[in-house]
């Protein structure tokens, strides 16, 4: 049972992303002629240059691909979840075609915005194992056969597609595109941070029996303790070290400065815990 709700959350986070970059496309980039890379900015140049749909013709070229990743990359659950992701944002940005209408005229704005919900939407995506096909895949095939960076198959790429829509709609448009560009990968990387972010807390005190105590059945979090030997009195001292969810920061210093005053607290910042009451895996 735990199974299927999972499934179904990772198939609800893919359908919100991909309906959130097919809205980022249709009203915010497709109508200002703001061009984004790989596949769906070759979809924007041909409905430019011969009218076609961007939906349809996202779909269209990302079918060989998506064939060519399931065949070569393997990874059936993956391969179920991009084509669904590719289908339902290319069939959205089709549907959403009749109620575009360019929300503003500000070139700042509906590149921010539409930098913004892209990546959140594809942020999503990522989050629930799947892609939005296009490029990635290409670079990934591209690694396999050839030992390229998938990194630098997607910039290069991404240059094509940058330099042809430079002809088309003009410097201007394109320092707008990378502003999407840029704007898009933060979001993601947002995204995808978003509750895993935890703090870790190194406590120096007299009293570690009764933090430590504390910590294990108040706050119900792991900790350690190790031996140290204080620099200048040359004390052995105890150290304790755990790590709390962000929420959980403002409980723990209240709990150390209610046993031990005294006591010598380092609390930092760490992107990621894995274990017992944090994520199982990457």
């Amino acid at each position: 049972m735990r199974r299927v709700v999972h499934v179904f959350a990772d198939y609800a986070l893919l359908t919100i992303g991909a309906l959130l970059s097919a809205t980022a496309v249709r009203f915010f980039l497709v109508p200002n002629q703001v061009v984004t890379g790989g596949v769906t900015g070759v979809a924007q140049l041909l409905n430019t240059f011969v009218g076609t749909p961007v939906g349809i013709v996202v779909l269209i070229l990302n079918i060989p691909l998506l064939i060519a990743g399931w065949r070569y990359l393997g990874g059936t659950v993956f391969g179920i979840r991009t084509f669904y992701t590719v289908t339902v944002m290319s069939l959205a940005i089709d549907a959403l075609a009749s109620f575009a209408r360019p929300i503003t005229n500000d070139p700042l704005l509906y590149s921010l915005y539409g930098g913004v919900i892209d990546g959140v939407g594809i942020g999503l995506v990522l989050r629930a194992r799947g892609t939005t096909g296009g490029s990635d895949i290409l670079a990934r095939l591209i690694e396999r056969r050839f030992g390229v960076q998938p990194g630098r198959s997607l910039l290069g790429f991404d240059t094509l597609v940058f330099t042809a829509a430079l002809f088309s709609y003009g410097p201007e448009k394109i320092m707008y595109a990378l502003l999407v560009a840029f704007t898009a990968s933060r979001a993601i990387d947002t995204v995808l941070a978003a509750g895993k972010g935890a703090r870790q807390a190194l406590i120096i005190t007299s009293s570690p029996d009764p933090i430590r105590q504390a910590v294990l059945h108040q706050l119900g979090r792991g900790i350690t303790q190790l031996e140290a030997i204080g620099g200048y009195t040359g004390a052995t001292r105890a150290v304790l070290l755990c790590a709390v969810a962000r929420t959980e920061i403002g409980a723990l210093k209240n709990l150390v400065n209610t046993i031990d005053p005294a006591a010598f607290v380092i609390i930092g910042e760490v992107e990621e815990v894995l274990g017992e009451g944090f994520s199982r895996s990457t």
